[in-house]
């Protein structure tokens, strides 16, 4: 049940952050954008991908990555759901950068949280 609510925390880290961030710059993420933004954007969103797969393997307290890889499994399944919804304008700038970008970094968030610990 830890590692449930570990990978649940993540998840509304990452999202909470992506959400937070579009709407402060009142930008419609399934919309064009301009691509000054778009890059801004993965390196908000992996940071915080990062930091979401870290703090998701610290609160499990395990050794392994699991909680990374079912974190990485949700931010995935949520960008391929919204990438077949099509919401918005259909753009699918953002959901591509969650499947290929922002999911391995959660993964690699847990993973500099295991490296941490053991080295």
């Amino acid at each position: 049940m830890r590692s449930v609510s570990a990978v649940f925390a993540g998840y509304l880290i990452f999202a909470g952050s992506a959400v937070l961030f579009f709407r402060l710059a009142n930008v419609d993420p399934h919309s064009p954008a301009a691509v000054g933004f778009e890059a801004l954007t993965i390196a908000y969103g992996l940071a915080f991908a990062l930091l979401a797969g870290f703090v998701a393997g610290k609160i499990a307290r395990r050794k392994d990555l699991v909680c990374g890889i079912g974190l990485a499994l949700v931010i995935a399944l949520g960008a391929f759901i919204s990438m077949i919804a099509r919401p918005g304008a259909g753009a699918l700038w953002t959901q591509t950068a969650a499947l290929l970008l922002f999911a391995p970094a959660s993964l690699g968030g847990d993973w500099i949280r295991r490296k941490r610990r053991t080295g």
